[in-house]
């Protein structure tokens, strides 16, 4: 399949020669014969097509290196390959650079009441991804580390000019006070985006799909990222860390998770705010996105201060 290169496209130059994108995916070497195109509608940072040839159904996604986002194709691809391994995620049959090619999985994505309801199914996916894709990695390490992440995104916002500095510096105190909470955790390999849409329900098993931001970190992020993601309420959230853990979490772990949430949820509203200037993707409101977010962060401080003390 060969190494990527380092000049990748951009997102945005995809996106805007989407005529040339569908030829490019055509011609690619792995199909094996005449191909059919339908876009894959839901993604909001990349452009995917499922892919029809004469031995069957796959997903080519399209994206270059978003360097604002962290996010490096060939990290992607190296995760991608590790959790298939793993057995968590489809196939990738073919990559160069700006495309990867997955061999398709029949099935519908969850909500966010799927999450609410499939805890006893989440757990085990995310134990395995803990475990098992990280010593299946090859290549050079990425690492996530969200309270870098957050203070990263309020510096290019505040070069961008495109929020208030009062805000940004709010955020990167909340974020600093958050990261003072955490309990030593041990260095896992993560997923670190599990939105409901990054979860194929097949009708007989769970997968998890998009490795843009896997990488070493803690378990803490990966579950507090589920039950923010999902609006869990507290007895589910007690229900995803027993279910982890194997008991009933302690009063620190319960304060480090409940940081935690909050930080996946601001990490999430950041995300959006410098996606609105640097993505364009079909159909993606960055602003609403955003908006949301900011609501839960918002909530999750509130609950955190009544079951802790003010931050």
């Amino acid at each position: 399949m060969g190494r990527f290169r380092p000049t990748i496209p951009s997102l945005r130059t995809l996106l805007m020669a989407s005529i040339s994108l569908e030829d490019r995916i055509r011609k690619l070497p792995c199909w094996t014969g005449r191909v059919e195109l339908e876009p894959l509608k839901g993604g909001i940072s990349n452009t995917s097509f499922t892919v029809t040839d004469p031995k069957g159904r796959f997903v080519a996604r399209c994206g270059g290196d978003i360097a604002v986002h962290h996010v490096f194709r060939d990290r992607e691809r190296a995760a991608s390959e590790a959790a298939h391994q793993a057995g968590l995620s489809p196939e990738l049959i073919y990559a160069e650079p700006g495309i990867m090619v997955f061999r398709y999985v029949a099935g519908r994505t969850f909500n966010e009441a799927d999450m609410r309801a499939n805890v006893e199914r989440i757990v085990p996916l995310l134990s395995r991804c803990h475990r098992a894709v990280g010593r299946l990695l090859t290549g050079p390490p990425q690492i996530f580390w969200v309270f870098h992440v957050v203070r990263d995104y309020a510096s290019t916002l505040r070069k961008e000019k495109a929020r208030n500095g009062r805000d940004l510096a709010h955020y990167v105190e909340l974020a600093n006070k958050l990261e003072d909470h955490q309990l030593p955790q041990p260095i896992v390999f993560g997923h670190h985006d599990l939105l409901p849409g990054n979860f194929l329900d097949d009708g007989d098993r769970l997968w998890l799909i998009d490795w843009e931001y896997g990488g070493f970190g803690t378990p803490l992020f990966d579950l507090a990222n589920v039950a923010a993601n999902g609006s869990f309420a507290g007895e589910q959230e007690q229900a995803l860390l027993a279910r982890y853990y194997g008991d009933k979490p302690s009063p620190e772990l319960q304060r480090s998770f409940d940081a935690m949430k909050i930080a996946s949820s601001l990490r999430e509203a950041l995300w959006a705010m410098v996606s609105d200037i640097h993505l364009s993707a079909p159909g993606a409101d960055y602003v609403a996105h955003a908006e949301e977010y900011l609501r839960r962060t918002h909530k999750a401080v509130e609950r955190f201060n009544e079951r802790h003390g003010r931050l």
